[in-house]
């Protein structure tokens, strides 16, 4: 199955998009996605495809993991995440230690963004999360970056202590992708928790980076930024 994958999304393939996306998602070197490689197919197009392999082995997704075209990634963990959501607990097991065991592959933001909550988070939700906060001091960006994302999971369940005590660990975070990620996982704890999120920010809002600032406080009132701003 993993060959008529392969051919389906090769038809796919657009010169024109993939330079656009190589530039997008920062490929050159010493940028985040160096050595990535497009085709310049559409996530929505990547997800008919998947849609129609949902059947793929275990096999099959490890083979499309590790390879360096990025939407072949993308593509497997489109199929990763569906098989999770259809899947029983002992299955899902299976699916947690074939995402972990090929965590390296899984390497860019929108890879992280739309497989982290609803495949580890989801899974963490009722067991013991030790191991997001080993992944918030790992020195891959993309590891540190699943540990804050995996916990939207949590928050979905609004479940917030988790989320907040990454956060913390990763205040002062170099990387402008674990910034933004912090912010967007605050906001959306706020969505659901305004005062949950407002106790936070009274006691890091001066030390954090004016980008994870800037994320959390987007859904605020003026008056409410120009307070968290305003350090």
């Amino acid at each position: 199955m993993y060959d008529s994958i392969v051919l389906d999304l090769e038809k796919l393939a657009d010169k024109n998009k993939a330079k656009v996306m190589s530039g997008f998602f920062k490929t050159k070197k010493g940028q985040y996605g160096e050595d990535d490689i497009f085709l310049g197919i559409t996530v929505p197009d990547q997800r008919r495809i998947a849609k129609r392999y949902e059947g793929a082995s275990f096999d099959d997704i490890k083979k499309l993991l590790a390879n360096k075209i990025h939407e072949y990634r993308l593509t497997g963990l489109i199929i990763l995440v569906e098989k999770f959501l259809e899947s029983d607990e002992s299955q899902r097991k299976k699916i947690i230690d074939l995402y972990m065991e090929n965590i390296k592959h899984v390497n860019n933001w929108d890879l992280v963004d739309l497989s982290a909550d609803k495949i580890l988070g989801a899974y963490l939700v009722d067991k013991d999360k030790s191991i997001l906060k080993k992944m918030a001091i790992s020195k891959n960006l993309w590891e540190r970056r699943i540990s804050i994302v995996s916990t939207f999971a949590f928050i979905k369940q609004n479940t917030f202590d988790d989320t907040l005590k990454i956060s913390k660990i990763l205040m002062y975070d170099k990387e402008d992708l674990i910034h933004k990620a912090v912010g967007w996982m605050l906001r959306e704890v706020g969505k659901r928790n305004k005062q949950a999120e407002i106790s936070f920010l009274k006691k890091h809002y001066k030390n954090m980076p004016r980008t994870m600032l800037r994320y959390a406080i987007e859904r605020f009132s003026e008056s409410e930024k120009k307070f968290f701003m305003a350090k």
